[in-house]
């Protein structure tokens, strides 16, 4: 079960853009001409609204703030009105720069026009020679149960609407990014999911996407992540890494010199990085710089990066995980407290500032069922996060993820696809 909402995201760097669709496909964009990076936002957005038929919300971040804009099909824009301030509106025309302020700012559109009359777009370029060679945007679609077998045998059917769903989702969370990206899982409350979150989350992005995938147990108070996950070759811990940091960055370094300080999970294909369970916190905790420094080794050596977090939103570990987080996961159980946590939580990131407001709207919110049915307290928590968070996920009852060791194989099939679809709405918000 999940609820996504009809927004689409442009994060600017400069003359260039990155913009993602509504079905979370993220493309670059550039200034053409010497014009405005926000007039290619802008024309991008208006191609979106139209694909959909539907008003878009685009929500645009930069070095000077986030700002959100509802652009319709018909090319009329403007922008969202949410109290906090009463933003100025501009007629457009063919320099939308030469109509703006000198203190608006240059990262993202913030004024924009309100006429009836439709937003005026760039010609179409030069048609160019089709090439003969196709393009190829991700793995080709394999069939497989009864499907496999009539393939076999020469008779090809179409896959259901379920199957090109699931492709979908493979797809998304098999996506690799320019850069490292980073996903935090947070809920203040202890025992409700964030470990095995974190462990289902990189599983499935190591299996599908080839692995280099780290999850980071960033906890100052006796973190499970160890406990539930293999042991490698080495027993050691965050504590043995951060002498080591400056050697791992240096130029000398090979790839698998991080081997000693992380442990591989062999069939999930990912990587961890523990905290020692067995030191008090105050034996284990760490600075803004040493976290800073971790997280240059973090993202040297690897593409994607899943915090399992502490419960103690205090503490400078805690909050430099938040940010340098790409996106939030929020993980809850079928409970009230859990869940009553889970939304505290967000509002208090909300009131933060502007970049930790826009990871709790963008947040994905995982429910895990602790017990076999409650339909009820789960119906309730959905319609609570709904209209709160960008997605939803539901996981099923798993005995599995009680206890004991969490391994992608070993869970149910409703469950696997779950935490299929889990991965793929959160690499949307990547």
């Amino acid at each position: 079960m999940s609820t996504t909402l009809n927004r689409a995201f442009a994060t600017v760097e400069g003359s260039t853009a990155r913009f993602t669709t509504l079905d979370g496909r993220s493309e670059d964009l550039a200034a053409q001409d010497g014009s405005d990076i926000r007039r290619a936002i802008i024309q991008r957005a208006i191609v979106e609204a139209r694909r959909t038929g539907s008003t878009v919300e685009l929500v645009t971040s930069g070095d000077r703030g986030s700002h959100r804009i509802h652009v319709a099909p018909d090319g009329t824009s403007s922008p969202v009105d949410d109290g906090a301030s009463t933003l100025r509106r501009t007629r457009n025309d063919p320099d939308l720069a030469s109509n703006l302020d000198a203190d608006t700012p240059s990262a993202v559109v913030d004024e924009l026009p309100t006429t009836e009359t439709p937003h005026p777009v760039e010609p179409a370029p030069t048609a160019k020679r089709a090439s003969f060679i196709p393009a190829s945007t991700g793995p080709s679609e394999r069939a497989n149960g009864w499907r496999a077998l009539l393939a076999r045998w020469g008779l090809v059917v179409k896959p259901s609407p379920t199957q090109v769903e699931h492709d979908e989702r493979i797809r998304l969370a098999s996506r690799h990014w320019a850069g490292c990206r980073t996903i935090a899982v947070v809920n203040g409350k202890g025992g409700v999911g964030k470990t095995l979150t974190t462990a289902m989350l990189s599983a499935v992005f190591g299996r599908f996407g080839g692995g280099n995938v780290l999850a980071w147990d960033n906890n100052d108070t006796r973190g499970t992540l160890g406990w539930r996950t293999e042991t490698g070759l080495y027993d050691t811990t965050i504590r043995d890494l951060l002498p080591a940091t400056s050697n791992l960055l240096s130029p000398d370094a090979g790839v698998s010199d991080i081997t000693r300080f992380v442990h591989h999970q062999s069939a999930d294909r990912y990587d961890v990085l523990r905290s020692n369970p067995e030191l008090l916190a105050a034996d284990q905790r760490l600075t803004s710089t040493e976290f800073e420094q971790l997280m240059r080794v973090a993202a040297r050596y690897y593409r994607l990066v899943v915090f399992d977090s502490g419960n103690d939103e205090s503490a400078d570990r805690w909050l430099s995980m938040v940010d340098h987080s790409t996106q939030l996961v929020v993980p809850t159980l079928t409970a009230p407290e859990s869940a009553e946590s889970a939304a505290l939580l967000l509002e208090a990131l909300g009131a933060r500032d502007e970049r930790s407001h826009d990871l709790a709207r963008n947040a994905v919110v995982v429910v895990t069922q602790a017990e076999p049915a409650r339909p009820a307290e789960l119906r309730d928590i959905v319609l609570g996060f709904e209209g709160r968070v960008r997605d939803i996920v539901v996981i099923p009852f798993d005995p599995v993820l009680k206890r004991g060791p969490l391994r992608f194989d070993d869970l149910r099939t409703p469950t696997r696809e779950a935490w299929i679809r889990a991965a793929a709405a959160t690499a949307a918000g990547l």
